[in-house]
């Protein structure tokens, strides 16, 4: 069975399962996170995330994705990983399900943290962070990209990568309507392993780049070639 498919029928039992090899990190200093621009959540702690597109629309969902990403890289990836891939220690973060109830349980544990036997184990980032950028980071987690049938489209990224890297000197030839749909159509083929319907996937972030400007496709072969590279 593709290893995939065993991943997305995890669920919270295997994320409570290795929690306990968690390595202490209570030492861990949590940085500010900047929410400017997302809509505040309130002070009463809500069960279910409210920066979901479905929710509060694509353009607030982008903004908690590009605050959740620097949130999370801040904060979490130490033990978490980066990308939110685990080392094997901590949790795999990715395997919690873009749902309520698995909603309720990230939550908990951001507010309280995790201690055992006297060891903190992850420290509280309720008060410290607050809800906002709680439930960025969460929004940054479940849009993680299935990695195993991001392999299926490697070679195919890297010669578009190649390609949008020539544009970036010379832009003679290029069809940025073209490029952007198909990095588009890929993205559309590449899931999340939480069950969220958008994976942000390195082909929607390099389709989201392009605007036919040779900065642009600059900057959409880097994120290719970081992408790539971290898939290898």
């Amino acid at each position: 069975m593709h290893k995939s498919i065993l991943r997305h029928g995890l669920t919270i039992t295997a994320i409570l399962a290795t929690a306990t090899f968690v390595n202490a990190h209570g030492d861990v200093a949590p940085q500010a996170v900047d929410t400017s621009g997302l809509p505040e959540t309130g002070d009463e702690w809500l069960a279910e995330n409210p920066y979901r597109a479905e929710t509060a629309g694509e353009e607030v969902w982008l903004k908690a994705l590009e605050i959740g990403a620097s949130g999370y890289n801040q904060n979490c990836a130490r033990c978490h990983g980066l990308e939110v891939v685990s080392g094997g220690l901590a949790p795999d973060l990715r395997l919690l399900q873009a749902a309520d109830y698995d909603d309720e349980w990230y939550v908990e544990r951001f507010r309280e943290g995790f201690t055992q036997n006297g060891t903190t184990k992850m420290p509280a980032f309720g008060d410290l962070l607050g809800q906002d950028a709680a439930w960025a980071i969460r929004t940054y987690i479940e849009t993680r990209p299935d990695d195993e049938v991001m392999e299926d489209f490697v070679v195919e990224l890297a010669s578009l990568r190649d390609e949008m890297k020539g544009y970036a000197d010379d832009t003679t030839g290029a069809n940025p309507d073209a490029l952007k749909a198909r990095l588009t159509e890929i993205a559309a083929e590449i899931p999340t392993i939480s069950g969220a319907p958008v994976a942000d996937s390195v082909a929607f972030r390099a389709a989201n780049l392009i605007d036919g400007t040779p900065a642009a496709y600059a900057s959409a072969a880097e994120t290719l070639t970081i992408g790539l590279s971290a898939a290898q």
